[in-house]
């Protein structure tokens, strides 16, 4: 049973911003896993779908972003998941804006959200599906930006890649990271 999380921060104020791309990925599989998301008792937004026949949980942490690992840790001791089994969704402005790249593991890459998974499961052995959000901020300006929204140049490509992020994902619920690694990389 795969759980795949989405990184963001919660409240209107951040919905449609750069930094909540791992939210909007999650969404869009609320829907096509017909997985109602709801605030539960613990510190995420909670849904829980089938794939294929394969159950799996989603969730959005409402730690805000650099709280992160609080919430998959909690995930992680309620429902007996290994690092192996989570797919973290998270901005990168590493890759252009809509470019997805996947990885079995790896460091956080200057990702405080991603940072905070590593230290609370002490390990940096888990999937990760990383989102392009591009880098076009002046020195300094790198909050403001990932906290803006996408340009209007820029919304046909993020669609695109959020489908092709949304179709990983899919495939990772079905047959795991490498596999997912080998199509969309």
């Amino acid at each position: 049973m795969p759980l795949i999380v989405g990184l963001g921060n919660v409240g209107e104020k951040y919905q449609d911003t750069r930094h909540n791309i791992g939210f909007t990925i999650v969404d869009r599989l609320a829907d096509t896993l017909s997985a109602g998301l709801e605030e539960t008792d613990h510190p995420f937004i909670m849904g829980v779908g089938r794939f294929k026949g394969i159950k799996t949980v989603l969730i959005k942490p409402t730690t805000f972003m650099n709280n992160s690992g609080k919430a998959v840790l909690k995930a992680c001791q309620i429902f007996h998941y290994l690092p192996s089994d989570i797919l973290v969704c998270y901005d990168d402005i590493n890759l252009q804006a809509g470019n997805i790249r996947l990885r079995k593991e790896g460091s956080a890459g200057g990702h405080n959200g991603v940072q905070s998974i590593i230290d609370h499961l002490n390990t940096s052995n888990f999937p990760r599906l990383r989102f392009g959000i591009g880098n076009d901020f002046q020195r300094g300006q790198q909050s403001s930006y990932v906290l803006s929204p996408f340009d209007d140049d820029e919304v046909d490509v993020v669609d695109m890649g959020l489908n092709k992020a949304h179709d990983a994902s899919l495939l990772f619920i079905r047959e795991g990271i490498v596999q997912a690694m080998n199509v969309f990389n």
